[in-house]
């Protein structure tokens, strides 16, 4: 975290904590919920996200959006994630990292036209950032489907580390895959920037 010793420096921080290298997080607007329910309820995507590809309601699917993006209790946060020319492309939350332990579980999806173009990892390091420099938390971890090596591969980036397995834990294509467990700790992050 920088320093924040005068006006000009904490401004700065402010000004920067939502800032990635490409990316920018935001607060969820009800205009953002339209794509980010279309990009969740996509078979394709589904695959990745979900222990299994089947269709919630779209009102299901907005509330879940709208409950992540609330941003009313310490231990999370949810953002709309903007690409460098203000489009969104994404959403990224982070839950659970309440007293004493202040572990969160993160969470990304990217539309389709913004994914495997490093704007994953760029949203994640920035998300890394903000839980450990602004909400003080003392570890992030995620959960991944071990096929989905193009996800782990973009959080081994932004600072991950495997840390387990889930063995046969997902349905899906006819038969059971693992889940990987990830997580980075604030020291780990702080020495990797």
């Amino acid at each position: 975290m920088d320093d924040l010793h005068d006006t000009d420096s904490a401004l700065a921080y402010g000004g920067g904590i939502l800032r990635g290298e490409r990316v920018r997080l935001r607060a969820t607007t009800d205009a953002d919920l339209d794509p980010l329910v279309d990009w969740w309820r996509r078979d394709d995507s589904a695959v990745l996200q979900q222990g299994g590809v089947q269709h919630r309601p779209v009102a299901s699917v907005r509330e879940m959006f709208q409950a992540w993006s609330r941003n009313d209790s310490a231990g999370g946060a949810g953002f709309s994630v903007d690409d460098e020319d203000g489009h969104l492309i994404g959403h990224a939350t982070l839950w659970g990292g309440s007293l004493p332990a202040r572990v969160a579980t993160f969470a990304i999806i990217l539309g389709p036209d913004a994914v495997g173009r490093g704007y994953g990892t760029d949203a994640t390091r920035t998300m890394l950032r903000y839980a450990f420099d602004e909400l003080g938390l003392h570890k992030v971890e995620l959960r991944v489907w071990a096929f989905n090596t193009r996800a782990i591969r973009a959080y081994e980036k932004a600072g991950f580390v495997r840390e387990g397995l889930r063995r046969a834990v997902a349905f899906h294509g006819g038969r059971f895959h693992d889940e990987v467990l990830m997580g980075v700790l604030a020291e780990e992050f702080a020495a990797n920037r």
